[in-house]
């Protein structure tokens, strides 16, 4: 069994490398390197495509490995919808808006459906089994490699349609999902968030990135802020209709009041937090160029995204032993389990936890 080193693809920024599970060392000495990443889902390592790096991965696994090409999806051909496509699509946004689906959502399932209308819009959609979609799922996968969260969209999309728009029982929908991946959230370090967030000379560009990590907020969260939401006498952020269209309160930093002094004192903000420069909220897109800015600058994890600030949020407050209930009332968990997550992304090691085995010799009877 050989190392596996796929050709990137044109404009590919990584690298992906398969490396055996028996071949240890290998793996050792590439993870050595800088820039190297894993992907759960995916199976894979990866590292940064440059030519120097492709010459060290090939130094490094010497003559046990080979090139293969990545299997890549067949492109779908976009057809033109019907009338009667177009009026079911129509149907399903009006369903979805009547029930306070938020617009994410609404935008998501449209996006989802149109996918299904374009191989279905010359059947009677009434008629269609659920022998047919599960098929047209299976083809989505095996020919067009869609994700295990794209397929549960698309599902979740067709379901919504049946069962909420035509009405039809609930067993009518009961198609076949994925299992579930279980890979842990990506989490920075202490360090790196705070040479992140203290990276942008801007100063709103900097208060927007200490609110994100400092309340665990979202990105949808931090623009939909208003300037009432931020308490300061009571010390709690208000974030109003979050996912779920749950309202809850976050914990407001000291640090973070000081700065948003400052920042209001600049910009005078009149009704959104972060106003964007035509008055409207600021945009997510803005964010992520703010972030991805930040990360760069300072030569952190290229695979970390704006969200990953409330991921570093959660893991970090674990470190610093703040319950798990507070956690999931913050983030505004539904489940338990879901903040119960977090507890895997914390860093062991003997700085930050005691072995048993430490203990007892820190037990005076045991040594006498």
């Amino acid at each position: 069994m050989n190392i596996i080193i796929y050709h990137p693809l044109q404009n590919a920024k990584r690298i992906k490398v398969f490396i055996p599970y028996e071949m240890k060392k290998y793996r050792v000495e590439f993870k050595k390197l800088n820039g190297t990443f894993w992907h759960p889902t995916q199976r894979l390592w990866s590292i940064i495509n440059t030519e120097e790096n492709l010459n060290i991965l090939k130094l490094i696994f010497k003559n046990v490995y080979e090139f293969k090409d990545l299997e890549v999806a067949t492109p779908m051909k976009k057809r033109q919808l019907s009338e009667s496509a177009k009026n079911a699509l129509f149907a399903l946004e009006k369903t979805l808006t009547l029930k306070a689906y938020g617009a994410s959502t609404i935008k998501t399932y449209k996006s989802m459906f149109s996918t299904f209308l374009s191989s279905f819009m010359d059947y009677d959609l009434k008629q269609i089994t659920k022998e047919q979609i599960e098929d047209f799922i299976y083809k989505m996968i095996q020919k067009h490699k869609i994700s295990e969260s794209h397929q549960s969209q698309l599902i979740n999309a067709i379901k919504a349609y049946y069962e909420h728009v035509l009405g039809l029982p609930r067993e009518y929908y009961d198609i076949k999902r994925p299992k579930k991946s279980v890979s842990l959230p990506n989490v920075l370090s202490e360090e790196e968030v705070f040479r992140i967030i203290q990276n942008p000379t801007n100063l709103k560009h900097k208060a927007i990135l200490w609110t994100i990590y400092s309340a665990g907020l979202r990105i949808s969260e931090v623009i939909n802020l208003r300037v009432v939401d931020i308490h300061s006498d009571q010390g709690f952020i208000f974030v109003k209709d979050s996912k779920g269209k749950r309202d809850r309160k976050t914990v407001l930093s000291i640090h973070l009041i000081n700065l948003l002094r400052d920042y209001y004192k600049s910009y005078k903000p009149s009704y959104w937090l972060f106003e964007g420069q035509t008055g409207g909220k600021y945009s997510t897109t803005s964010i992520s160029a703010i972030f991805r800015k930040a990360v760069a600058n300072t030569n952190s994890n290229p695979w970390a995204t704006v969200h990953t600030l409330r991921h570093s949020f959660a893991t970090h407050s674990i470190q610093n032993n703040v319950s798990l209930r507070h956690i999931q009332s913050m983030l505004g968990h539904n489940s338990p389990k879901t903040t119960e997550i977090y507890t895997k992304t914390i860093e062991i090691n003997n700085k930050k936890i005691s072995s048993p085995l430490d203990n007892l010799f820190k037990n005076d009877n045991l040594q006498t």
